[in-house]
C-alpha cells in the first residue's frame, strides 16, 4: 500500500490526527445522544478502534470527519439496541424470579400452616384468638383489638407473648425442624389432646 492512499501516514492530514483533533466535538455529539459521559466515552473509544480497521475506506481528507460521524451514529444505534436487549433480559429474569418466589412462598406457607394450625389450640385461648386474627387471617392489630374488646397497645403486647408461646410449641413439637425453618417438615405431628 502506498503512502498516498494510506490514511495513517504521519503527516497532519492522517486519519488519526484528524479524528483526535475533533475528539471534544465527537464526545459532545455522543453525550447529547446517550446522556452519559461514561457511555459516550466508551462508544467513542470503540469507534476510534473501529476507525483503525476501516480507515482505508477514506480517500479524501474532507470526508474523514463526516465518515466518522456516520460511524458514531451507527454506534449510538447499536448502543441503544444492546441496552434494550439487556433490559428485556432483566425483565424476563425478574419475571421468572417473581414466579419462583410466589411458588416457594405458597409451598412454604402450606407446610408452616399445617404445623401451626395444629399447635394454636394448645395456646391460651386469648393468644390463639389473636394469632388467628392477625397472623393467619391477615387483620391488622387495631381491628383485632377492637373485635376482642381490648386496646391496641394491649393487643400488641399480647400478640408478642402469643408468638413467643407459639414459637416454644413449634420448637417442642418439631424440634430440629423448627430450627431449620420448617421448610422441609418431617416432624411428627402433635397428638390431639
Amino acid at each position: 500500500m502506498s503512502s498516498e492512499s494510506n490514511p495513517f501516514n504521519e503527516d497532519s492530514d492522517s486519519l488519526p490526527t484528524i479524528l483526535l483533533a475533533n475528539h471534544r466535538r465527537f464526545l459532545r455529539f455522543l453525550e447529547k445522544r446517550v446522556g452519559s459521559c461514561e457511555d459516550a466515552e466508551e462508544i467513542l473509544q470503540s469507534a476510534f478502534v473501529r476507525s483503525l480497521d476501516k480507515g482505508d475506506e477514506i480517500r479524501e481528507r474532507e470526508s474523514s470527519v463526516a465518515w466518522f460521524y456516520r460511524l458514531l451514529r451507527n454506534a449510538v444505534i447499536d448502543h441503544y439496541r444492546r441496552k434494550a436487549a439487556n433490559q428485556r433480559k432483566l425483565e424476563g429474569f425478574a419475571q421468572q424470579l417473581s414466579e419462583a418466589v410466589e411458588t416457594a412462598d405458597s409451598d412454604t406457607e402450606r407446610v408452616i400452616c399445617e404445623c401451626i394450625q395444629e399447635l394454636i389450640p394448645k395456646l391460651k385461648s386469648e393468644y390463639a384468638e389473636l394469632i388467628s386474627r392477625v397472623d393467619l387471617q391477615g387483620n391488622d392489630v387495631s381491628s383485632a383489638a377492637d373485635a376482642l374488646g381490648i386496646t391496641a397497645g394491649n393487643a400488641r403486647v399480647r400478640l408478642h407473648r402469643a408468638r413467643a408461646a407459639l414459637r416454644l410449641e413449634v420448637e417442642r413439637s418439631c424440634r430440629t425442624c423448627a430450627s431449620h425453618g420448617c421448610l422441609d417438615c418431617t416432624c411428627k405431628k402433635p397428638e390431639r389432646s
